[in-house]
């Protein structure tokens, strides 16, 4: 099953069911109205959603209408908890080789995590809107999961159970901003904007074999200005699964139905496959040139974040954002006087 939220003028907009090949939706008005009604009463809401799954793919829905990914909000507009892993410690590895400092054997045991802002997610196609240029701006290609009900404690198998939905993110980040915060000893703030996620989140079986381990076994495209600049394998080398993940957010506290769970930057030991995040990219280049050539983003630059299922066929949908300076522009000038 795929759901989308799409844009009514509310802060939590309005439920849809989205056809297998993302061409067609069906508000879903009767069953549920947001997201997270459904994953509230999961098991009460979620059959006739199926349902409504089926009969949107067959094409007999009567009340079809076509998918604009443009109108978009984030499947989880907002959210009760967004929690941000590393689980592909090539990426860590590479950072911290290309800045000379050791990954902690911890590190290999224990996943990286941090906790970002969820109450203003960004819809796929938004614009990602930044004071400065100067910050070091970053995208971060990922994949997430939503929950539901998790209770304290919980052990990694049985918290792969929990897994509601999947979704693709931009987890934006500000490099420049990292390292001062980091240093305070206390964590990401204001370096981690808002994050953007694909328009739509599916079920587990949606993906069939490729969802292995809870892991999921397919290629993460991402193009800067149009350009491929990664495809990377978004399973082999996912060294914390996201039961691992999870428990991890559990083991001294519950989740409530609607946290999001992210993988972090997705990465991979062939550096033929590319990268998906530009800091990746220039740790490898100081690694072998001893300084990074590569720049952060600037205004008016695009990112277009993608995954295709063994048929070929896009899964998620895209994230096609473009960056933008959230300063207004000066006013023009009033004509003179006649």
């Amino acid at each position: 099953m795929k759901l989308a939220t799409l844009k009514d003028g509310s802060r939590d907009g309005v439920l849809a069911v989205v056809s297998r090949d993302l061409a067609t939706a069906h508000f879903a008005a009767g069953i549920a109205t947001t997201l997270q009604q459904v994953l509230d009463d999961w098991n009460f809401r979620s059959p006739p959603l199926e349902d409504l799954y089926a009969t949107l793919n067959g094409g007999k829905a009567r009340h079809a209408f076509p998918f604009d990914p443009r109108q978009c909000m984030a499947p989880l507009p907002r959210a009760f908890q967004w929690a941000d892993g590393s689980a592909y410690l090539n990426h860590v590895e590479l950072v911290r080789k290309a800045r000379g400092a050791e990954v902690p054997a911890s590190f290999y045991e224990d996943p990286l995590m941090y906790q970002g802002g969820s109450d203003d997610f960004l819809g796929p196609c938004d614009d990602a809107r930044f004071a400065s240029a100067s910050s070091g701006i970053d995208f971060e290609s990922e994949v997430a999961v939503i929950t539901g009900d998790v209770a304290m404690g919980t052990d990694a198998t049985a918290a792969l159970d929990s897994v509601r939905l999947l979704m693709l993110a931009n987890d934006w980040s500000l490099r420049h901003l990292i390292p001062a915060e980091l240093a305070k000893g206390f964590g990401f703030l204001q370096s981690k904007p808002a994050t953007a996620f694909s328009p739509v989140a599916v079920t587990p079986d949606e993906l069939g074999e490729a969802w292995q381990g809870g892991r999921v076994h397919l290629t993460l495209e991402s193009r800067w200005n149009d350009r491929r600049v990664g495809h990377c394998e978004a399973g082999p080398e996912m060294t914390f699964h996201f039961g691992q993940l999870i428990a991890h957010v559990a083991k001294t506290r519950r989740l409530r139905a609607g946290s999001i769970v992210g993988s972090g930057t997705v990465s991979n030991q062939d550096w033929s496959r590319g990268y998906s995040c530009v800091a990746e990219q220039r740790a490898i280049e100081t690694i072998e040139h001893g300084e990074p050539k590569t720049a952060f983003l600037q205004f008016g630059d695009r990112i277009r974040i993608e995954m295709a299922g063994r048929d070929g066929h896009s899964v998620f949908g895209a994230i096609e954002q473009r960056v933008v300076s959230s300063v207004a522009p000066p006013a023009e000038p009033a004509p003179p006087a006649e």
